[in-house]
């Protein structure tokens, strides 16, 4: 699964790869819980192992992708 990070006061945004297996609707519980401040930080786990930490202050936004074999490729709709 593709996410993808905005940062306010920052012109980029982070892009990790999670597990293809990871549950969906526990993640949003992690999003929203950062997003209402019940944590300071918003740790997430790559494909490689690596744990990424995002200070919920600083979230601008969250974008959850399609898991790995559902991504579509072409002009199709």
């Amino acid at each position: 699964m593709d996410v993808r990070i905005g940062v306010t006061q920052t012109p980029r945004e982070i892009s990790l790869e999670l597990a293809d297996d990871l549950d969906r609707s526990a993640l949003k519980s992690k999003i929203e819980a950062a997003l209402t401040g019940a944590v300071d930080v918003l740790w997430l786990t790559d494909k490689k192992g690596r744990d990424v930490g995002i200070a919920a202050a600083k979230l601008a936004y969250v974008e959850l992708g399609a898991a790995e074999g559902e991504r579509r490729i072409g002009f199709g709709g």
